[in-house]
C-alpha cells in the first residue's frame, strides 16, 4: 500500500488507541505517529507486537508507551489514561478500537463467549471513552474521541450475532457522548470499517472462493488493509474535523452501497 503522505496534521498532541498491538489499532496509532503525534498504545496479551508498535512510533521521532491491561475489566481504563498521563501529560485524542470476534452460530451460541464478546467490545468501550472524556473535561481544551465501529453495525452476520449488536452500541454511543461532551469541546464520532485483512477474520477469509467473492462485492476491489484506517483517523482527530462530532464514517471501499 501507498504510504500516505507525512503531515503536522497531530503535532502536539497526545493519542491513545486501545487494542493496538496489531491490525487496525496498530495502523492508527503507528498514523497518528508519523502525522505528529505522541502516542500511549494499550494491549492485553501480544508483547512483542506493542513493543514492536512502539519501536515504530520512535522511529519516526514521537514518544511511545505500551501499557496492558484488559480493557473487559473497568479498573483498565482508569489505570490506562492515569498512565498515559503521568507519562506525557494529557489525552487530546482517544481511539477505542480493541474488540474481539469469535465467529460462532447463534442457536449454541456459549454464554461465555456471547458475555465475553459484550465485555470487550461494548462494556470495555464505554469505561475507556469515559475515562477519556474526564480527563478531557479536567483538562479545560476539549478533544476528539473516535470509536471504531464496523459496517457491522449496519448488517447482520450468521456468525456474528454477539459481535454486530456491540459495533452498533458503539456507534449509538458516540452519538450519545457527542451529545453529553459537546459542551466540553469533545468531539465523539465512530469510523465503520468494512471487511479488513487481520487476524480477527485471517482464519475466516483463509478460504480463497470466499475472499473472492468478497472482493468481488467491492467496487474498489479488494479487501482493506489496516492502513487505509490511517487517513480517516487521523482526519477526525485533527482539526480538520473540528465541526465534525456524532458522525459515522464508512470506510470499507463501497461494500455497504454495493449490497443489492
Amino acid at each position: 500500500m501507498t504510504e500516505l503522505p507525512v503531515t503536522n496534521l497531530l503535532q502536539g498532541k497526545t493519542v491513545l488507541v486501545t487494542g493496538a498491538s496489531a491490525g487496525i489499532g496498530r495502523a492508527a496509532a503507528v498514523g497518528a505517529a508519523r502525522h505528529g503525534a505522541d502516542v500511549a498504545i494499550n494491549f492485553s496479551r501480544d508483547v512483542a507486537g506493542a513493543q514492536s508498535a512502539v519501536a515504530e512510533i520512535e522511529a519516526l521521532g514521537r514518544r511511545g508507551l505500551a501499557i496492558k491491561g484488559d480493557v473487559a475489566d473497568p479498573d483498565t481504563a482508569k489505570d490506562y489514561i492515569a498512565r498515559a498521563v503521568e507519562a506525557f501529560g494529557k489525552v487530546d485524542v482517544f481511539v477505542n478500537n480493541a474488540g474481539i470476534c469469535p465467529f460462532h452460530s447463534f442457536l449454541d451460541m456459549p454464554i461465555e463467549t456471547f458475555e465475553r464478546t459484550m465485555r470487550v467490545n461494548l462494556h470495555g468501550a464505554y469505561f475507556m471513552v469515559q475515562a477519556a472524556a474526564n480527563q478531557m473535561v479536567r483538562q479545560g481544551h476539549g478533544g476528539s474521541i473516535i470509536a471504531m465501529s464496523s459496517i457491522s453495525a449496519l448488517v447482520g452476520g450468521e456468525y456474528q450475532t454477539h459481535y454486530t449488536p456491540t459495533k452498533a452500541g458503539l456507534h449509538s454511543l458516540m452519538q450519545s457522548a457527542a451529545i453529553a461532551l459537546g459542551r466540553y469541546g469533545i468531539r465523539c464520532n465512530s469510523l465503520l470499517p468494512g471487511t479488513i485483512l487481520t487476524d480477527i477474520n485471517k482464519e475466516d477469509l483463509a478460504n480463497e472462493e470466499k475472499r473472492k467473492y468478497m472482493e468481488g462485492r467491492i467496487p474498489l476491489g479488494r479487501l482493506g488493509q489496516p492502513d487505509d484506517m490511517e487517513g480517516p483517523v487521523v482526519f477526525l482527530a485533527s482539526d480538520l474535523a473540528k465541526y465534525v462530532t456524532g458522525a459515522a464514517l464508512l470506510v470499507d471501499g463501497g461494500a455497504f452501497v454495493n449490497l443489492q
